[in-house]
This record gives structure tokens, sequence and C-alpha cells, in this order.
């Protein structure tokens, strides 16, 4: 091999690796951006999460507040029985 032959494929061979070097600088970049859009996914969700537990504690003080009114319906509905009952006696 002559050496403008020898040089053009060493010149080739550099060019090869710069332009490799150049879609590994690129592809890190991207990984960055993904790498922080995925944090901000991750807060994303803590955030609903948090949210959800407030709710779900609202949610079981509403139970026991459905809970406490339906005993007193109940209790009523059994007073009302027992006034109808003496009314129909009389």
């Amino acid at each position: 091999m002559s050496d403008a032959g020898l040089e053009r494929k060493v010149r080739r061979s550099d060019n090869d690796v710069q332009a490799i070097y150049d879609i590994l600088t690129e592809i890190q970049g991207e990984q960055r951006r993904q790498g922080e859009w995925l944090v901000g996914v991750q807060e994303a969700q803590r955030r609903q999460g948090e949210r959800l537990d407030v709710m779900d504690e609202h949610l079981v003080g509403l139970d026991g507040r459905v809970g406490s009114i339906d005993g007193k319906v109940t209790h009523l509905a059994e007073d009302m029985a027992t006034v109808l009952q003496l009314l129909r006696a009389r």
C-alpha cells in the first residue's frame, strides 16, 4: 500500500472515530434528557400518591360518618315503628 493510500485510510478511520464520538455524545445528551423527564414523572407520581393518601383519609372519615347516620336512621325507623304500633293499638 502506498503512503497516500495509507494516509487516506488513517484519515478515514480518524473521521469514523470522530463520527462515533459525535453519535455517542448525542446519545448521552438524549439519555440525560430522558433521565430528567423520568425524574419529573416520578415526582408527579409521588405528589399524586400523597393526594390519594389524603383522599383516602377523607373517605375513611366519611365512611364513619355515613355509618353513624345509618345507625341513627335505623334507630329512628325502629322508634317510628314503635310509635305506629302504639297508635294502631289505640
